[in-house]
């Protein structure tokens, strides 16, 4: 007589189904709600006391020579307001109150401009310090941009008398109606840059965002909810585990 092939077992002692892991979670469903409505009151509790923050702005255009043509680089003077004004400022307000500014400082130039932007991420109760802060920075601004404007008019004006004399004295001379018409031009040059030459303007100072700073707080809430499922699972479970390893240990 042939002997029958043997079927495959079905059935594995280690095999966990779906039956034994809800049974779990229903067992230790106490715990799951526990970490979920915690986490989750944490999250809203968070969110309803974070601080509002928002950026307050300051705008600046630096001097101009010419339409288009800064006295100073928007690069170099962010350098010396981040170098040095900002440091300085620093360490008095330091001095004074024995702690550090509560907010940062940015500069930023936009492409192509002559703009200077003072960024400042603030709550509203910390708002006049920011306005305070930006006001002293932009004096000292406003200090080295008027000596540069005034320092490149008076080199310009006596250039233009130089070229003034220049030109009465080659009008009795024979030949020069070259060289007077080259000085000519050179002074009309002069004295369009020193017409054309505008000083520094301050466009706005530590005007508030529109929009508020940081996450918004319906996203805080439901992350809190996301980490407190999250958590609520692997603990539940990780309950019964611990509880079956303690038993396992008494019974030995």
């Amino acid at each position: 007589m042939e002997e029958r092939p043997r079927e495959p077992q079905s059935h594995y002692d280690d095999e966990i189904s779906l039956v034994d892991l809800a049974a779990t979670f229903l067992k230790r469903r106490r715990v799951f709600y526990a970490v979920l409505f915690s986490v989750l009151l944490a999250g809203i509790i968070y969110a309803v006391l974070m601080p509002e923050k928002y950026d307050y702005v300051s705008l600046i255009k630096l001097a101009e020579k010419e339409p288009g043509s800064y006295i100073e680089k928007p690069a170099t003077v962010i350098a010396t307001l981040e170098n040095r004004w900002l440091p300085e400022y620093q360490s008095t307000h330091y001095a004074d109150h024995d702690e550090q500014i509560p907010f940062e400082i940015l500069f930023e130039n936009p492409e192509n401009t002559g703009l200077i932007r003072m960024v400042s991420e603030a709550s509203p109760s910390q708002s006049e310090g920011v306005k305070q802060s930006h006001a002293l920075l932009i004096d000292k601004l406003s200090e080295a941009q008027s000596a540069a404007v005034s320092n490149l008019r008076e080199n310009l004006e006596r250039q233009i008398e130089s070229l003034s004399s220049t030109i009465k004295m080659l009008e009795g001379a024979t030949d020069a109606g070259a060289a007077i018409a080259a000085a000519f031009e050179k002074r009309l040059s002069l004295e369009a840059t020193l017409n054309s030459m505008q000083p520094m303007e301050v466009l706005t100072v530590s005007r508030e965002s529109a929009e508020r700073k940081g996450p918004v707080r319906s996203l805080i809430v439901l992350l809190a909810g996301l980490l407190g499922l999250m958590g609520g699972v692997f603990l539940a479970f990780f309950t019964e585990f611990a509880s079956l390893v303690k038993a396992q240990l008494t019974e030995t």
